[in-house]
């Protein structure tokens, strides 16, 4: 996901998913839900630091005023800790929320914010240093609480003035913004991985719905020629029942080459091209039982592509549709041959008659209008199927799709 798309989702006035929070749903820790430095992760994070620093700036008033006997100089200076830790807790991540608020590229959005921080880590420490400063005077017109130690020197005053300025820098950092800051880049994180997971997720719902549209257009395509054969078999079986006979028998190996295709929901959406050519071949079989001799059939593909995966269903969709435009309007004999080859990269199979024709109509059926939306739907447009009439009369219907390894 690029950077400029990324921003582009990252919908700041809205709680973040599920999978993306971190911490529970505790009525102090709620406005994590939102994305860290935004508006409403900001309103709700200041709300907890005031009451947080009001409370202990109470305890300084009740402190301050007991120890000096002066409540008005334990009010001013809790007022004044409580403005300096207030301003230390949110100048950081406030000038960070605007800073996303900007819309800026990724990038420069991540080099803004830690400035933004920092700057609000600067501006902290001077106004704890005013505000200390303040406190102290307040204290000292108060009157001592206890006496003055010597001031540090040497060796001492220097490891005193380090560890000061390292706690300074740590108070400073986690209070004024660090952990959000880091929070803000892990949050970050959370959020791409949970977008791909996402994005994944889809993919795989639209893979299933694809394979579920197909199962179903599939199923319509094969049942028709069933219920005319079996017509022609009851019409038989009285005046010649050795001819219905043979045609149930042809009927019985079509149905073994093609049932356990419709049964098996793998084998339904993945075939080779052998296995729709055996198909081909029966069906073929059993229309010549049925027309008669006028019918003749031929099949001619090489060996080594019988194993090619091919789609399921298709194939005798243009055989079917060459047996009952091309030979049966025909009254003189008709043949049918489907053959397969190579085509750049392209696997070919064509299926010819030179039997009736194309006539007005023939093209836009139920059957043709299926294989054109199951390759669209397997394979965009690195797949096509043509239908054209043939010079010398008679029609030829052709199926190019992407030449594939062979299954192992």
């Amino acid at each position: 996901m690029s950077a400029a798309s990324s921003a582009a989702v990252y919908a700041l006035h809205r709680p973040l998913p599920d999978d993306v929070l971190v911490g529970g749903n505790a009525v102090w820790s709620r406005y994590r839900r939102y994305p860290v430095f935004s508006g409403p992760w900001l309103r709700g994070r200041t709300l907890l630091f005031a009451l947080a620093i009001g409370l202990f700036a109470a305890a300084t008033v009740a402190g301050v005023g007991v120890s000096t006997a002066d409540y008005r100089t334990g009010l001013l200076a809790g007022a004044h800790l409580f403005g300096a830790f207030l301003l230390m807790a949110t100048a950081g991540p406030a000038l960070a929320t605007w800073v996303r608020y900007r819309r800026w590229t990724l990038r420069r959005e991540r080099r803004m914010v830690v400035a933004a921080v920092l700057v609000g880590v600067g501006l902290s420490g001077l106004v704890d240093w005013w505000a200390s400063s303040q406190i102290e005077q307040l204290m000292a017109g108060a009157g001592p609480m206890r006496p003055s130690r010597p001031p540090l020197a040497g060796a001492e005053r220097v490891l005193a003035l380090a560890v000061n300025l390292l706690f300074l820098l740590v108070v400073y950092g986690l209070f004024g913004g660090g952990l959000a800051l880091r929070a803000y880049f892990g949050e970050r994180r959370r959020w791409e991985r949970s977008e791909q997971y996402r994005e994944m997720a889809e993919l795989r719902a639209q893979k299933r719905q694809s394979e579920l549209r197909l199962g179903v257009l599939q199923a319509q395509v094969e049942p028709h020629f069933l219920f005319n054969t079996l017509a022609s078999v009851r019409a038989l079986v009285r005046h010649e029942p050795a001819r219905a006979e043979a045609i149930l028998d042809a009927l019985v190996e079509h149905l073994r080459a093609t049932i356990p295709k419709l049964r098996d929901d793998g084998a339904l959406l993945h075939s080779t091209l052998g296995q729709q050519l055996d198909i081909c071949r029966s069906y073929l079989e059993l229309m010549r039982l049925r027309i008669g001799e006028r019918l003749h059939y031929a099949i001619d593909a090489d060996a080594s592509l019988r194993a090619r995966p091919y789609p399921p269903l298709l194939l005798i969709t243009l055989v079917e549709n060459a047996v009952k435009h091309g030979v049966e309007p025909s009254p003189g004999p008709v043949a049918v041959r489907v053959t397969a080859g190579v085509d750049g990269d392209r696997l070919l199979v064509e299926v010819s008659d030179d039997g009736a024709g194309l006539t007005p109509g023939v093209g836009g059926g139920v059957g043709l209008a299926n294989v054109r939306e199951q390759l669209a739907a397997r394979y965009g447009g690195l797949a096509n199927l043509r239908l054209e009439g043939r010079p010398g009369g008679g029609a030829v219907s052709s199926i190019r799709v992407p030449l594939q390894e062979s299954a192992p």
